[in-house]
């Protein structure tokens, strides 16, 4: 008997195990009508600030938005910089760019792909504005040492938490640990809508009011148009959703540390498999392996039937977007060296235990 596909996530999988309630939410919705920063939306932004232990949650249109809109709540524009890992999603840098700055690249951890503190103040210039970490695969940066660092230098803290819904800091939080934390709620996201989404958290009461102005055109009221801000809020139809996934998000999280933990037993003796180092405040948005002989890996992967991914193919600068910035190979080994040989492995909280087995099996033949 053929064993089934086992996809790199399984969002309907999710949906069958919350189908009754989240239908209840989104019919809710359309019986009131109310689609547009309607009802939903606020009670969602009031749950997800507590869960995050930040006074203020504002939806948004997507992960991309927050970032951008963080940026110009900060008063970051044209003729500044903000600091960025060169190994990260192209959104990370986009937000920056949108927002009309330019993002100095900085190299990574070599063992976790996180921001390296220990490379950001040679990058440090009198137009820097702000240091943008990104909490990649599910676990926060190096925090204390970045908002040092920062504290030092008077410049905020932007944290790219899209992939580390409810994942943990030394006891806080991710996002609210900067000045202010950006997320995504893409469908494939720990926490995730049925279409774009995002959402932005601080607790300084001036940001929270100058992002609710710019995500609404510029405007509390109607018709005063205070600022050239966007059309970008978080549709009510989502927001009902992800209160309903946001309920049972630390459990899904604690079920992926689970997984996590099976697939370090799993691949910790095979000979060619490197281990991304974790601390237990991941939620493994991805389970993230380095391998020399990676596409070959991939392709014996998805020929078992299991969905392998790669998440980033590329560093910032290798990116064709990212040109401009005039960075040759070579620039940011570490980054390089990530995006040449990351492997993403299955991992949903619904996911069976033999998938990892199966994995672990098909890697073991390569080496």
């Amino acid at each position: 008997m053929t064993a089934p596909f086992v996809p790199l996530v399984d969002l309907k999988a999710q949906y069958a195990s919350i189908r009754d309630e989240v239908d209840r939410a989104a019919l809710g919705t359309f019986a009131r009508c109310d689609f547009i920063l309607g009802e939903a939306v606020g009670r969602f932004e009031s749950e997800f600030a507590a869960f995050c232990n930040a006074k203020h949650a504002l939806g948004v249109a997507s992960g991309t938005d927050a970032l951008h809109l963080a940026c110009r709540a900060l008063g970051i524009g044209p003729g500044d910089e903000v600091i960025v890992p060169a190994f990260t999603f192209i959104a990370s840098a986009l937000g920056v760019t949108l927002a009309g700055a330019k993002p100095v690249l900085v190299d990574v951890d070599p063992k976790t792909a996180l921001l390296d503190p220990a490379k950001i103040e040679a990058a440090i210039t009198d137009r820097t504005k702000a240091i943008l970490p990104v909490h990649l695969y599910g676990q926060c940066a190096d925090m204390d040492a970045i908002c040092e660092i920062a504290n030092r230098h008077d410049l905020p803290v932007i944290e790219d938490a899209a992939q580390a819904h409810g994942a943990e800091y030394k006891g806080r939080r991710a996002g609210s640990i900067g000045t202010v934390g950006c997320f995504s709620f893409y469908p494939g996201k720990n926490l995730g809508a049925y279409g774009d989404g995002g959402g932005v958290v601080t607790s300084d009461d001036g940001v929270f009011e100058e992002l609710r102005l710019l995500r609404n055109w510029g405007s509390t009221k109607k018709y005063h148009h205070e600022q050239m801000g966007l059309n970008s809020r978080l549709d009510t139809v989502q927001a009902g959703i992800l209160s309903v996934k946001l309920a049972r998000l630390d459990g899904w999280n604690q079920r992926r540390r689970e997984l996590a933990a099976m697939y370090d037993e799993a691949l910790g003796g095979i000979d060619g498999v490197e281990l991304t180092q974790t601390d237990p405040g991941s939620v493994y948005h991805l389970y993230v392996v380095r391998m020399k002989n990676r596409d070959a890996a991939l392709e014996a992967l998805h020929a078992a039937d299991i969905g392998a991914g790669l998440h980033y193919p590329f560093a910032v600068h290798q990116l064709g977007a990212y040109a401009w910035l005039g960075h040759e190979t070579g620039s940011f080994p570490v980054s390089e060296d990530w995006a040449a040989r990351c492997l993403s492995l299955p991992i949903y909280a619904e996911m069976p235990e033999d998938a990892v087995e199966r994995s672990a099996a098909v890697l073991g033949g390569l080496s």
